[in-house]
């Protein structure tokens, strides 16, 4: 077998109240970039479909740009490393490697010839740094303010300059090389979140939590002026300017972004994005004729100037961990959910995709399913089971709720309208989304699987209890019939489309594989090629081949009867976990994983 990564719907920019959202712009103009986890996102801006995944971080990425020559990246991260790397090459090789501060790194800005990189957060002795991009070696000091800053920017040309934003409220204005503190600007009465230069030079613009922003003189650091009194109603989180300097871009909390003209210090155009808290503006970038800014849900917008009553291109997805993963009968609509209980849906083979709205679960989600062809079933760490008609769901969101009794861990549906779910101290039978049946149970239940011809469910057992419990199902009610026993707790159960098989992975790192009707384990096929947790299985729809996706970051496809035949795709989710798994068609593999990515490959048996 042989298998190939066809695309990767990358995971959004990983947001937080009150935060500034850094984007990094390619000086060709291609692509942009951001961060989420240990990854750093590069998407193509004019297609955001097409985007690429470095995960070489070993921890949480803070900041990533683009150098001014646009052969290297420097990316930064919260325990204060900065990794320098090749963009003109895939394999993305590192450059360099330094450690300039302590602690979180906010911000980074190269110098206009890409010799010298400045970097500002939280470090322990010292709130940043200028070093030369190539040895490391200091070329000034960043000094002259008492609190973490939070924003750097270079001047682009010479007179070289830098100005950098703190939580003391001020600016500090800096000459060089080498680099000395000159004075600081204390305009700001609250934190200073952003300061970025025009690409032309002459001006600077800073951006507060008060709302204010102002304008300044390049070279100098003296005050030229206010954009607005103030430029808006909540605190300022990104500012950018227009590619030829005359205007400038700023977005704010207030949920707006406004275009303000430098000259005039006047606004030109306004976006209003809703009333939601998750429509407050933390990030910007203008790059070309792209005008994009980021929402607090962690969507990308593209702006246009014609039309700013709304967004001509959201981008939506997820930024944080991907838990559940399903699709419909016809395989042609997908499904994710993820910790924060937001769903996704996406349109394959186009990759189109759109958020269910509306008051949905409170937590992350568990599992979902497809019921009867017709709903989307999904259980949550809310205790709570929704069900959505799939004709109006991006319309009218979660249209039947059933409150559980105790915490659900997966659930499973069938064609017939069907929906067993496996809760921590029972076993839930729902139709028409009413619970029907309620079997209680002396362990604490991990997932559940139909069979499909419906007269056996089986339920994997957690910690303690290592085993997965098949039922006889007969007018709603359940009788135990077998018990098949693990060496650890049964993470995912899985019954293939022919009913010739039952298959269950558990921490053990194991898969088993049990034959039909009498649920003989097939000795021959005790797959243990995975080397922790394996969380997820799924048949093809030809019922051939078995995949897993596990802990250790890995898939593995199966094939019955064989213990040698597998292919093993190593790194599917560099350094993530692969949550959940499934089958598009015989041959199209998706994966999802803690880092927010779902993955599509094609598998050659």
């Amino acid at each position: 077998m042989s298998y190939e990564l066809k695309t990767t719907f990358a995971s959004l920019p990983r947001t937080e109240r009150g935060k500034a959202i850094v984007l990094g712009g390619d000086p060709k103009g291609k692509t942009f970039l951001y961060t989420n986890g240990t990854s750093v996102i590069i998407r193509d801006i004019e297609n955001p479909s097409i985007s690429e995944v470095y995960t070489e971080h070993s921890q949480p990425t803070t900041v990533a740009k683009y150098s001014p020559s646009g052969f290297y990246i420097a990316s930064a991260d919260i325990t204060g490393k900065v990794r320098i790397w090749d963009t003109t090459q895939k394999e993305h090789l590192l450059k360099n490697e330094f450690q300039p501060l302590g602690g979180q790194i906010k911000d980074l800005a190269w110098s206009g010839d890409s010799q010298r990189i400045a970097v500002v957060g939280e470090g322990r002795e010292k709130f940043g740094h200028v070093f030369a991009a190539d040895t490391g070696t200091s070329v000034g000091e960043i000094m002259g303010q008492s609190k973490p800053i939070n924003s750097v920017d270079f001047r682009g040309d010479r007179p070289m300059r830098i100005v950098t934003a703190s939580e003391d409220n001020t600016l500090a204005f800096f000459h060089g090389p080498p680099f000395k503190f000159q004075f600081t600007i204390q305009e700001h009465s609250r934190f200073v979140n952003v300061v970025r230069y025009s690409p032309n030079g002459e001006h600077f613009v800073s951006g507060g939590a008060e709302g204010k922003a102002f304008l300044f003189d390049g070279k100098s650091g003296e005050k030229k002026g206010e954009l607005g009194n103030p430029a808006h109603g909540m605190g300022i989180y990104g500012v950018c300017f227009s590619p030829d300097s005359s205007q400038v871009l700023t977005v704010s909390g207030d949920k707006t972004a406004k275009i303000w003209d430098v000259n005039t210090a006047s606004v030109v155009q306004e976006y209003g994005f809703g009333n939601q808290v998750e429509d407050m503006q933390v990030g910007c970038l203008w790059q070309g004729n792209f005008i994009l800014s980021i929402s607090l849900s962690g969507h990308i917008n593209y702006l246009d100037k014609a039309t700013p009553a709304k967004p001509w291109r959201v981008i939506k997805g997820h930024n944080k961990p991907i838990t559940a993963l399903t699709l419909t009968d016809d395989r042609q609509t997908v499904f994710t959910a993820s910790s924060d209980g937001n769903i996704c849906r996406w349109k394959f083979p186009s990759g189109e995709n759109g958020m269910v709205h509306g008051k949905g679960h409170s937590n992350q989600v568990q599992c979902m399913s497809v019921c009867a062809g017709q709903s989307l079933a999904s259980c949550g760490m809310d205790d709570m089971a929704m069900f959505s008609n799939l004709a109006s769901i991006e319309q009218s969101g979660y249209q039947q709720q059933v409150k559980l009794s105790s915490q659900p861990k997966g659930l499973a549906s069938s064609s017939s309208g069907l929906t067993v779910l496996a809760c921590i101290k029972e076993i839930v039978l729902i139709r028409d989304a009413k619970i029907i049946s309620t079997h209680k149970i002396s362990y604490e239940a991990q997932c559940v699987a139909i069979n499909p011809s419906e007269t056996e469910i089986s339920v994997g057992g957690g910690e303690g209890d290592n085993s997965v419990h098949v039922y006889s199902l007969s007018n709603n009610t359940l009788t135990d019939k077998k018990t098949l026993s693990h060496n650890g707790a049964v993470t995912d159960v899985k019954y293939s489309p022919d009913g010739s098989y039952l298959s269950a992975c558990d921490t053990y790192r194991k898969v088993m594989l049990y034959q039909l009707p009498d649920y003989q384990v097939l000795i021959t096929t005790e797959w243990g090629c995975h080397t922790a947790r394996v969380n997820s299985i799924s048949w093809t729809p030809d019922s051939k081949h078995l995949a897993s996706g596990a802990l250790d970051t890995h898939l593995v496809v199966w094939t019955p009867g064989s213990k040698t035949k597998y292919t093993t795709i190593k790194g599917a989710h560099p350094m993530s976990q692969v949550t959940r798994v499934e089958w598009l068609d015989n041959n199209t593999l998706l994966s999802v994983g803690q880092d927010s990515c779902l993955r599509q490959w094609h598998v050659t048996h």
